[in-house]
């Protein structure tokens, strides 16, 4: 007997083609799911246009028919059931204020596991308390896994590191023309990633390579400062290498706080500032405590000020590493005011292209895979797109570690050849910030 699946609201405005991924078991969706999307469906955040895209989807599905019959979600799929009025479930009425839309999902989700004794329902929600709830009644709930990424804990961190390697091998590195092939290194893993990047050592003698997939050959990587900002360890090295590179058009930077992800970033678009036509950097909109940018003062550009100010931040530092008489400083003064450098939220680039620009995306954890598809459909001809965030540290609801845009943009990636990505561990901002990363 197949399954029933009743969808909560916050599973649609997460993936609006939810209802196809329930293989050959039944969907059942409550009104109130409607009623809840209907106040989404206006906006222009992700979350807008997921409700409206499953709106178009639902109407496109039903046709002439009436939504109650079941609608066949195609080939080797289950039906879609619309649920109307209020679940009959007295435990729910006893334990809960029945208004709730949340509730009333709840109430329904009980009535069917009543009214079809011999299937099992099981309620499917993003909202880890409604879970709770659900399971507290004797109820089936789970979340919505379809893209999550598994494993985070080994997620790709695009770094690895060789122990034990003939001195010999580390000296052809050092000497020119500074490669060496991977057949010829032992004790290399046979199979590597694009764009990986390796630490190779022999007791005190090391060597830092990348990996190029296309020639098989290690490539020494040397440590370089960019625009004023000089690598601090092993990862700040390659992520600057990756950063640099032509051929790595989309990089991703993870890393807690602290351990330079974005000032890595701005430095080498700043350093590489003649291949492109302007910098952008962006990050999401994320209102601190459930409280809408319409609470602050002042127009548009003062409410957004308070969450692009990190960004203005990392300019700052830059400006203040440079000499005052320096071409450099005089440089990035002019690009600031010439608007060659760009702070901007993510929502103004919708239904851009972004042609010869050097992208800096802050904050990544924080957005949709698809928002982070969103952007990257944006790069235009001669572009580069830069991720950089901590996929432990999540701002927005219904997203964590294994869901969020930029863990799913880091596994998918990690097998083609315009992608780079390095996990930045140490923290360098400076000890005190270190050691509370460390201990608190």
């Amino acid at each position: 007997m197949s399954k029933l699946f009743v969808v909560d609201t916050n599973v649609v405005l997460f993936d609006h083609s939810c209802i196809y991924n329930f293989q050959e078991h039944d969907v059942a969706l409550s009104i109130v799911v409607l009623e809840e999307l209907d106040r989404f469906k206006r906006g222009n955040e992700a979350i807008n246009l997921e409700a409206r895209s499953f709106i178009r989807e639902l109407d496109e599905l039903a046709g002439d028919r009436p939504l109650t019959e079941g609608l066949p979600l195609g080939e080797g799929r289950g039906r879609l059931y619309i649920e109307i009025g209020e679940g009959r479930s007295s435990r729910v009425t006893q334990a809960f204020a029945s208004s709730k839309p949340d509730h009333r999902i709840l109430a329904l989700a009980d009535e069917l596991r009543e009214r079809h004794p011999d299937r099992e329902v099981i309620l499917v929600s993003k909202d880890v308390n409604l879970r709770m709830k659900a399971k507290s009644l004797g109820l089936r709930a789970e979340d919505y896994t379809t893209g999550k990424v598994r494993h985070v804990d080994r997620l790709y961190s695009g770094t690895a590191s060789i122990e034990g390697l003939p001195s010999d091998v580390i000296a052809r590195l050092h000497a020119d023309p500074h490669q060496v092939p991977h057949a010829e290194v032992p004790g290399a893993p046979p199979k590597l990633l694009p764009n990986q990047y390796l630490v190779m050592k022999n007791g005190s003698l090391s060597a830092l390579a990348h990996y190029a997939r296309q020639t098989g050959m290690f490539e020494r990587v040397a440590k370089r400062p960019a625009y004023g900002v000089e690598p601090r360890n092993a990862e700040q090295i390659f992520a600057l290498d990756a950063l640099m590179r032509p051929e790595c058009q989309l990089v991703t930077l993870t890393g807690r706080a602290g351990t330079g992800k974005t000032l890595l970033a701005l430095a080498a678009a700043l350093e590489q500032r003649r291949h492109f036509r302007q910098i952008f950097l962006a990050r999401p909109v994320v209102p601190m405590g459930n409280r809408d940018i319409g609470y602050l003062p002042g127009d548009v550009k003062s409410k957004l000020d308070p969450y692009m100010q990190p960004l203005w931040d990392n300019i700052a530092v830059i400006r203040h590493r440079l000499s005052p008489d320096s071409r450099e400083h005089r440089a990035l003064g002019e690009m600031v005011e010439q608007e060659k450098i760009c702070v901007a939220p993510l929502a103004y680039i919708r239904g851009r292209s972004l042609d010869h620009v050097y992208f800096i995306v802050d904050e990544a954890q924080n957005l949709t895979p698809h928002e982070v598809k969103t952007i990257i459909t944006r790069a235009g001809e001669g572009s580069k797109v830069v991720f950089t965030g901590d996929i432990h540290q999540i701002d927005t609801p219904y997203l964590d570690s294994q869901s969020n845009g930029l863990t799913v943009l880091i596994d998918k990636m990690k097998d083609h050849d315009l992608f780079a990505h390095v996990n930045l561990v140490k923290g360098e901002r400076s000890p005190l910030a270190e050691l509370a990363s460390n201990v608190l």
